[in-house]
């Protein structure tokens, strides 16, 4: 039974690809399914460039011949024959003329084969009752027309269906077997000679559409390896941003001429950072390797996934219905990340998160799809990891805000519409203020006072961050020269200005100008931008220090390795976290954490500063567990450099601090 079932199975099989256009059932090349679609893809462009003329020609040879029926008994069937031939011919004709104008789609379904199997057989059916109909009661000359014209029809379907062999077969099947039915009603010599004829010609003709066919695949195949390299990401094996923009523009053209609305999905990796920084780059590309096997699985056949960036990948669905139907998919791609990923013997939870664009709703334009499509994405993942966002038009508002923003964010320090703001350190031990940290502020000429929250991420992201960053410790340098010299000055630094390579040449630089000593120059950094990039952080650091410069790990406890790099990198001073300090005298367990931390640094002979005061309880706390250093607005406000020296000579703030 086993046996019989799996012979029913491969049958089954077998006339699947028989009926689908599938060579392999002729004994022709293998594919697989997407390579077969493409296949099928060009077989139906090449049968659409010859059925207009097909058809033209049909509807002709249909007039013909009721033209010579005319005077046969038949002439009625015949004229009905011929109209609704005509008319059919006519009508596919036309139909096939418009899809010749849409873009030719990368591929096609096995469905779209069976159709064109079904209307060549119909077709050729048609052609073959004419013989079986119309011969026997013609007249001479209306047989010779009969003739020409299963002849012709012979040779024009095995032109036109010369690349699918079933359909070709399909086609003159019928024709074939209504010219032996029609000569096999004679016993007339020249008539079985004629049908001798007939079957050498058939079979010279469906040999040459199967060594027609056989080559057109071999030749398709070729051409689609030799274009993997230039459209396949060579480490996911999905298609690369060529192909990806290749189907956008495919599909921006059938907008445009059939109205066919699609959806692009654009995907972010949100954790792929961690990934690399963690095991290294050969575990962050199995890492996306694993990511696009899931992502595709998410996928329709004829859809693929395309990688486009480093960890951004995009989808276009085509045929789109319903924007539900993008939101499914989008749905799917976010699950796909549910269960985690296995990565040199680890495991690792990853996740994404989706944009949305409808087209034509959200754009018909590649620059401006992509575009939205990329707010979205940004507007997601400002949301959290695993989330999906439609575009929608307060996105685009925000988009050109921030553009704008940037824009003039490039000319801010050109301008003079930059400046630092001075916080100061206070020392509890001797009650005087030991230093200040630079704050960076911009003054936007019709915007105001620019929060840095909104455009130190876009410095960040768009690289003027090494410009700014270079003003600020030049200024801040510049600045501490007026400064009495056991004063210091602290300044912030971002990840992407850490792991510039010309860092520490820019600080020597800013230094020797200045005529600052080196450790009067302290330089703030925090445990999330260490995560970017650990590799270089010891090396940096340790630069840093020999020349004399103190280093402070800000926002010291609000991370999971905090104690990890205390022990790895060479910190001069930790500042505890305000968000501690802010609920220490209310929550034990904050007053504990607080506690430990400046036990830890007496421990380790680093000094601590306290983030984030603003009461008088606060202070006397922290004054009792013996904390090195304060810093808030109980102490002063960010002042301007002007207000600096004042702020020094100022006795009664050393009073109001005193024990």
């Amino acid at each position: 039974m086993l046996l019989g079932s799996g012979m029913r199975t491969q049958t089954t099989s077998y006339f699947a690809r028989l009926f689908a256009g599938d060579l392999s059932a002729f004994g022709g090349p293998a594919t697989d399914e997407a390579v077969a679609g493409h296949i099928r893809a060009e077989q139906m462009s090449l049968v659409l460039g010859y059925s207009v003329g097909i058809m033209l020609a049909n509807a002709c040879n249909a007039v013909v011949l009721a033209i010579a029926l005319w005077q046969s008994p038949d002439r009625i069937p015949a004229l009905i024959w011929a109209v609704a031939v005509a008319g059919a011919a006519i009508a596919f004709g036309l139909q096939s003329r418009a899809a010749r104008r849409i873009t030719k789609p990368q591929f096609v379904s096995r469905r779209a084969i069976h159709r064109l199997v079904r209307n060549a057989f119909v077709l050729g059916t048609a052609w073959g009752i004419v013989p079986v109909a119309f011969f026997a009661n013609a007249s001479t000359g209306g047989q010779l027309v009969i003739t020409c014209l299963c002849s012709g029809m012979l040779a024009g379907g095995a032109l036109a269906f010369a690349t699918i062999p079933i359909a070709a077969i399909a086609f003159t099947a019928p024709i074939f077997i209504g010219i032996a039915i029609c000569l096999g009603r004679n016993g007339d010599l020249a008539f079985l000679l004629i049908a001798f004829l007939v079957v050498v010609y058939g079979s010279v003709l469906l040999r040459g559409v199967f060594v027609n066919s056989f080559a057109f695949a071999r030749r398709v195949m070729r051409q689609i390896e030799a274009e993997r390299t230039v459209r396949q990401d060579p480490l996911t094996q999905l298609p690369n941003r060529v192909a990806f923009n290749e189907t956008l523009d495919a599909a921006l053209k059938r907008l445009a001429l059939s109205g066919e609305e699609f959806a692009v999905l654009l995907l972010d990796l949100d954790r792929f950072k961690e990934v690399n920084d963690q095991f290294g780059h050969p575990a962050g590309d199995e890492f996306l390797v694993q990511v696009a096997s899931r992502l595709q699985r998410c996928t329709r056949a004829a859809e693929h996934v395309a990688r486009i960036g480093g960890d951004e990948f995009a989808l276009l669905m085509a045929n789109l219905a319903r924007p539900e139907d993008a939101l499914e998919i989008a749905e799917r791609f976010v699950a796909a990340f549910t269960e985690p990923f296995q990565i040199e013997g680890r495991q690792f939870v990853g996740a994404t998160s989706v944009g949305i664009v409808l087209a034509p709703r959200d754009g018909s334009a590649a620059l401006d799809i992509m575009k939205n499509a990329d707010t979205a994405l940004y507007r997601a993942k400002k949301a959290g990891p695993g989330t999906v966002c439609f575009f929608e038009a307060s996105d685009d508002r925000s988009s050109r805000e921030r553009k704008a923003l940037q824009s003039d964010l490039a000319g801010a320090v050109g301008r003079n519409e930059l400046f630092l703001a001075f916080q100061p350190f206070l020392d509890l031990d001797e009650n005087r203020i030991t230093g200040f940290e630079a704050l960076l502020r911009w003054q936007h000429p019709s915007r105001g006072l620019v929060p840095p929250s909104e455009f130190i991420p876009i410095a960040e992201e768009t690289g003027l961050i090494h410009e700014i960053g270079e003003w600020v410790i030049r200024r801040a340098c510049a600045t501490l020269a007026d400064w009495p010299e056991d004063i210091r000055v602290a300044v912030n630094f971002s990840a992407a200005q850490f792991h510039n390579t010309s860092i520490l040449q820019t600080i020597v630089q800013a230094l020797a100008d200045a005529k600052v000593a080196p450790d009067r120059l302290e330089i703030e950094i925090t445990e999330s931008m260490l995560l970017s990039k650990y590799g270089s952080a010891a090396s940096i650091l340790n630069a840093l220090l020999e020349l004399g410069i103190t280093v402070a790990l800000d926002d010291f406890g609000t991370g999971f390795s905090s104690l990890t790099y205390l022990r790895k990198l060479p910190f001069s001073r930790i500042k505890i976290d305000q968000s501690f300090i802010r609920d220490m005298l209310v929550q034990p367990d904050c007053a504990a954490i607080v506690k430990s931390v400046i036990s830890l640094a007496r421990d380790l002979r680093i000094g601590v500063v306290a983030e984030g005061v603003e009461t008088a309880d606060q202070l006397e706390y922290l004054r009792q567990i013996s904390c090195d250093e304060v810093q808030g607005y109980l102490i002063s406000r960010p002042v301007q450099a002007d207000g600096v020296m004042a702020l020094l000579e100022t006795k009664k703030l050393r009073a109001t601090f005193a024990a």
